[in-house]
């Protein structure tokens, strides 16, 4: 199977939030959505869709009446991410609507055959990985790109009226610059 390494940004924040992760092609939508929740570090608290052209992928509700949303476990990367020059969108959050820019960087042919004792559980795929990335995720139901802008408006200015309490908000301190490479593939060599 192919290993894909994907570039995703969030849209609409200056200066760009971003990872560049590699997956297996074979990979679901479904799971890539819980690998940028982890790459990002947001906390899988909000509703998500993958929009691939005109085609929406998500976790379909039969009550909410919505036929056009197809099931995300029934896709994968290399299926939605067919060539070099793909690219789709992940919408985490559809309050807040942080859309998230999905860019093929690189596909790569499978791995020659070696032994698993070589390559760890996986065998000779390439494991799922994050290969770099800038700046911290921002903090969940802050508002969006806007509300984004806004709280860090705040928390830099301290005579800003809700300085105080957006900083307790976030719990006591937020670097916006932050972002921990080793921390996030921590988290990713968990996933099954």
């Amino acid at each position: 199977m192919s290993s894909y390494t994907l570039i995703v940004t969030i849209a609409h924040i200056r200066p760009k939030i971003w990872r560049q992760i590699r997956v297996p092609g074979d990979l679901s939508l479904a799971s890539l959505h819980e690998v940028l929740q982890i790459a990002f570090g947001w906390e899988n608290s909000h509703l998500h869709e993958f929009r691939v052209g005109k085609a929406r992928y998500g976790v379909p509700d039969p009550e909410d009446g919505d036929d056009a949303l197809l099931d995300e476990a029934d896709a994968t990367v290399e299926q939605a991410l067919p060539y070099k020059s793909s690219a789709m969108e992940y919408i985490y959050d559809l309050g807040d609507h942080w859309i998230h820019a999905v860019a093929v960087d690189d596909i790569e042919a499978e791995p020659p055959k070696r032994s698993a004792r070589s390559f760890g559980a996986r065998g000779p795929t390439a494991p799922i990985a994050c290969l770099a990335g800038k700046r911290a995720c921002p903090p969940e139901d802050c508002g969006g790109p806007s509300g984004y802008a806004d709280f860090l408006e705040a928390i830099n200015t301290p005579d800003h009226p809700q300085h105080a309490e957006l900083l307790e908000w976030v719990g006591g301190a937020f670097d916006p610059e932050a972002f921990s490479l080793s921390d996030v593939n921590r988290e990713l060599s968990s996933l099954k």
